[in-house]
């Protein structure tokens, strides 16, 4: 009876993650410009932002692993591939300002 009790909240905890994460990924996809898309040479922004919502509604309507599986798939390939290269392009990667000598208080002067 235990073991149920911990199977069910293994479960709901693993259909949170999923969708917490197609949430994020659709978000993303949402924010970004579509010229970033062609810039980067990806999939369109309404191929993603379908893509993505579709995953999202199937993970909230029918949690089945099969499909939480597919859709899980498909937003890891929008945030470790497509979402760096509309960074990117958009000039969004990297350091914010400052030089590659700047410190976590200010500018590095080496003792001067």
């Amino acid at each position: 009876m235990l073991r149920d009790g911990f199977d069910s909240i293994l479960w709901l905890v693993v259909g949170l993650v999923f969708i917490g994460f197609a949430v994020a990924a659709l978000v993303f996809a949402a924010m970004a410009r579509e010229d970033a898309y062609r810039a980067a040479e990806k999939q369109t922004k309404k191929f993603w932002l379908i893509l993505l919502g579709i995953n999202l509604l199937l993970n909230l309507l029918l949690p089945m692993l099969f499909l939480q599986i597919a859709g899980l798939i498909a937003a890891i390939v929008f945030m470790v591939d497509v979402r760096p290269a509309l960074r990117e392009v958009s000039g969004g990667g990297g350091r914010r300002g400052g030089s590659s000598s700047d410190g976590p208080y200010g500018p590095y002067n080496g003792g001067r």
